[in-house]
């Protein structure tokens, strides 16, 4: 079993640096620490047919297209207080999100995660 989790692991490594370019790995990165709401963005909803700005959002936010004309904001409001809104877009609506400070973020960070209790009959031994 301790063989099989170790080859896993080595196949996982291996998948994960293969076909990713630079641009990519830091666009993930970027998106990952804006959705852990270290990084400051502005969201503005436009109805292009009048021109008119229907919504705007600054703040440390996450932000998901869900898809049917939906996007879902969850903005960080305070130390462990949370708000969540829903957009709503249509034919003549669209919306812009801008990234306002960036995120200092390594193009060669790699990180493992082992969910222990995934792996049934598995423990892990830690040496200091």
């Amino acid at each position: 079993m301790k063989k099989f989790v170790i080859f896993l692991l080595i196949v996982c490594i291996a998948l994960s640096c293969v076909g990713c370019t630079e641009a990519e790995r830091v666009s993930y990165n970027v998106s990952k620490e804006a959705d852990n709401f270290n990084v400051c963005r502005e969201i503005i909803v436009i109805n292009v047919r009048d021109e008119v700005v229907l919504y705007t959002l600054t703040g440390f936010f996450s932000l998901q297209d869900e898809g049917h004309s939906e996007l879902v904001v969850v903005s960080e409001i305070g130390p462990g207080r949370y708000k969540k809104d829903f957009i709503y877009l249509n034919e003549y609506t669209t919306y812009v999100c801008t990234d306002l400070t960036g995120a200092d973020v390594d193009p060669y960070h790699y990180e493992l995660n082992i969910l222990p209790k995934m792996l049934p009959g598995f423990t892990f031994t830690f040496n200091d």
